[in-house]
C-alpha cells in the first residue's frame, strides 16, 4: 500500500479513539472511573449526526455532539458524586442508555448522507513532498484532538487547576481537607470528558463513516478505556496507543481488502484482541500510574 495513504488513514482511524481516550484520561485523573465512555460516544454519533444533517454544518454537528455527550455524562457525575452511586455500575448503565438513545434517535435517519467535512491544508507544509500529503491535508477534527492532547498536558503538568485535579484524583480526603472542591473539581472532568467522547463519536458518524448505522462506534468507547490504562495516565501515552490502534485497523482492513488467506472474522477481530493481549501483558508486570483514589466514592463527612 502506498505510505502516504497508510499514514494518512491512520490519522483518520486513530482520531475518534484519541478524542474519547484523552477525556476519559482526564476523568480518571480526578479519581472518576467512568465505563460509560461507549454510550456518550455513541450518543455524541447520533446527535452530531443529526445536527450535521438538519444544519447542513459538520461544525455544527461537532459542537452539538460534544455538548449532548456532555449533559448524558452530568447525570453519571449527579448519581456517583451526589448519590454516591457505585461508578462501574452506573458507568455500563450510562452504556446502556447510550446504546437505546442512539437507537431511537438515529432510525429516521437510517440510509442519509452527512453533509462532507473539507480538508485543512496547512499553508507551507501541505505542499511539501511525501510529508505534506501524511500530515498535513486533514479535516480540522485531526488537529483538534493533537492540539487537545497537548493541552491536556500542558494543563495537567503547568497549570494550578491541573495540580488540583491531580490531587483530588490521588487523595480526594486530603484534598478537601485543604479546601478544594472535590466534587466541583470531579464534575467538571466528568462533563470535560463527556464532550470529547462526544467529539470522538460524531468523527466517526461525520467523518469515518459518513452516514448514520446503528451501533456504528463499534466497541470504541471500550477501547478508549483500555488506552487509557496501556498509556498508564499520561497523554503521550494516550497519543501512542490510539495511534497504534488505529494503524492496527487500517492494516487489517487493507488486509482484507488484498484478499489475505485469513479469515475476515480473525482480521476484524485482530484489534481487539491485541489490545487485550498488551493489557494483560501490562497487568502482568503491574499497572503504574492510576490515580490513587480511583473509583473510590468521596463524602465530605467521610
Amino acid at each position: 500500500m502506498d505510505p502516504v495513504l497508510l499514514v494518512a488513514s491512520i490519522m483518520v482511524s486513530a482520531t475518534p479513539i484519541l478524542l474519547a481516550a484523552i477525556g476519559e484520561m482526564v476523568v480518571e485523573k480526578a479519581g472518576v472511573l467512568n465505563l460509560g465512555v461507549e454510550g456518550m460516544m455513541i450518543t455524541g454519533a447520533v446527535i452530531g449526526f443529526a445536527a450535521a444533517v438538519s444544519s447542513g454544518s459538520p461544525v455544527i454537528g461537532f459542537l452539538a455532539a460534544a455538548l449532548g455527550a456532555a449533559v448524558l455524562s452530568l447525570s453519571f457525575g449527579f448519581l456517583t458524586q451526589y448519590l454516591l452511586s457505585n461508578q462501574v455500575a452506573t458507568g455500563l448503565g450510562l452504556t446502556l442508555v447510550g446504546l437505546g438513545l442512539s437507537a431511537l434517535v438515529g432510525a429516521s435517519f437510517e440510509g442519509v448522507r452527512a453533509p462532507g467535512l473539507g480538508k485543512l491544508w496547512i499553508p507551507g507544509l501541505a505542499e511539501i513532498p511525501m510529508i505534506g500529503p501524511m500530515f498535513f491535508r486533514h479535516d480540522f477534527m485531526v488537529y483538534v484532538s493533537l492540539l487537545l492532547v497537548a493541552a491536556v498536558w500542558a494543563f495537567l503538568k503547568y497549570t494550578r487547576a491541573g495540580l488540583i485535579l491531580r490531587a483530588v484524583g490521588e487523595d480526594h480526603e486530603s484534598a478537601h481537607a485543604l479546601g478544594y472542591k472535590v466534587v466541583r473539581v470531579r464534575m467538571a472532568a466528568i462533563f470535560f470528558g463527556g464532550a470529547c467522547a462526544g467529539l470522538g463519536g460524531a468523527y466517526v458518524s461525520l467523518v469515518r463513516v459518513p452516514q448514520w448505522t446503528e451501533g456504528m462506534t463499534a466497541g470504541a468507547g471500550w477501547i478508549a478505556l483500555a488506552i487509557v490504562v496501556f498509556a498508564s495516565w499520561r497523554p503521550l501515552g494516550v497519543l501512542i496507543g490510539a495511534y497504534l490502534f488505529g494503524g492496527v485497523t487500517v492494516l487489517q482492513l487493507n488486509l482484507q481488502a488484498a484478499g489475505a488467506n485469513v479469515p475476515v472474522e480473525l482480521l476484524s477481530m485482530s484489534p481487539y484482541l491485541i489490545t487485550i493481549l498488551v493489557l494483560v501483558i501490562i497487568s502482568a508486570r503491574g499497572v503504574h500510574g492510576a490515580p490513587g483514589s480511583l473509583g473510590r466514592s468521596f463524602h465530605a463527612s467521610a
